[in-house]
């Protein structure tokens, strides 16, 4: 029986995750949760399995090990598989961010053609990786399963919803700037508003938002947001990652201050210019529809629910090569120190 293991260094993996669980459940394998921090740990189901020490994982011997975040301990044993924690955005340069090669991982398992090209340029440079499209086991639930039943429906609601979420990261945030923005919209009642903020983000900002919940505005924090995209008819975000996985259901979104607009987006940079840019995404214009659907299908052109079952694929033949074409990794002994510091761990 195939053993894997989900590393888990923030909240946000679970959602990535457990479509992957659930397809190698299908398949008659285990699949074992560790977690960097405790506190992240509580939203295990009573279902799911977790493994508390590394002298656990060591005993459990998982064949693969797969990674939304950007590290991994290497004194773990299995593949080690990069699965990503949401699309590129352009928050950071890519030197910095998507892109990053920290030779930890020996699989990259990418989510559509605009990131497999740049990954499989880094593979042939390095040489240590190998890079399989297989598209991204987040967003399996919104193409098969009861999400997939109402994407595509108009909303039944009486009046259009627009669904509010921002980026954490501050400098780059809309929360503050939009808040009285969004409360004059919410009170004046041509639409209903789904707001929902990033457990990460600052508590006064939290609850400035949760001080508008009324009649016309309802507030939520939850660990399953595809549940909240299926509801919207239309986003009102910034650069954050909930933007190209809003996009991948063929909706309008409206952003403020994007920092990679593109013909995909309604992007405003005045406060005045959200409401008018609001009410034209609801019209879901030609050409905007036409860009949504062209950028879609760059950066995941896969919508038959099935990117889980690729990745155990391109694990499994991954495994099954061995190092066979591959250099060494590089020996990092800075990286190496800091993951054994991050877990406490230093026996050899």
């Amino acid at each position: 029986m195939a053993r894997y293991l989900f590393f888990v260094s923030k909240l946000y993996s679970l959602a990535v995750l457990r479509p992957l669980q659930q397809s190698i459940r299908a398949r008659g394998g285990e699949a074992a949760w560790f977690f960097e921090h405790e506190k992240d740990a509580t939203y295990l189901r009573t279902d799911e399995r977790r493994l508390q020490t590394v002298r656990d994982v060591t005993d459990w011997r998982p064949e693969a090990v797969f990674v939304p975040g950007n590290w991994v301990p290497h004194y773990f044993p299995g593949l080690k598989v990069e699965v990503f924690h949401g699309f590129s955005v352009g928050k950071r340069s890519e030197s910095r961010g998507h892109f990053r090669i920290r030779g930890s991982f020996d699989l990259y398992c990418t989510q559509g053609p605009d990131t497999t090209g740049p990954f499989r340029e880094l593979a042939r440079h390095h040489g240590h990786f190998r890079v399989v499209e297989t598209g991204w086991p987040k967003v399996d639930p919104l193409f098969s399963g009861p999400y997939a039943m109402i994407r595509d429906t108009a909303n039944r609601a009486a009046r259009p919803v627009v669904m509010y979420a921002s980026t954490f990261t501050e400098s780059i945030s809309s929360a503050r700037a939009l808040r009285d923005t969004i409360a004059r919209l919410a009170a004046s009642g041509p639409w209903q508003w789904l707001v929902t903020l990033h457990p990460m983000m600052a508590r006064e900002v939290i609850a400035s938002y949760q001080a508008l919940q009324g009649p016309n505005l309802r507030f939520v924090m939850n660990d399953d947001i595809l549940s909240l995209y299926t509801q919207a008819d239309v986003l009102l975000s910034d650069t954050s990652s909930v933007v190209p996985e809003f996009l991948l259901m063929r909706k309008p979104v409206v952003t403020f201050r994007n920092r990679k607009p593109g013909p995909q987006l309604l992007n405003v940079e005045q406060l005045d210019q959200v409401q008018p840019a609001l009410e034209h995404a609801l019209t879901r214009p030609a050409a905007l529809m036409q860009a949504i659907e062209h950028y879609s299908q760059q950066i995941h052109p896969y919508r038959d629910g099935r990117s889980s079952e690729r990745v155990l694929d391109a694990t499994q033949h991954a495994l099954e090569l061995g190092p066979e074409g591959l250099r060494a990794k590089p020996f990092n002994l800075v990286r190496r120190l800091q993951a054994r510091h991050r877990l406490g761990h230093w026996r050899m």
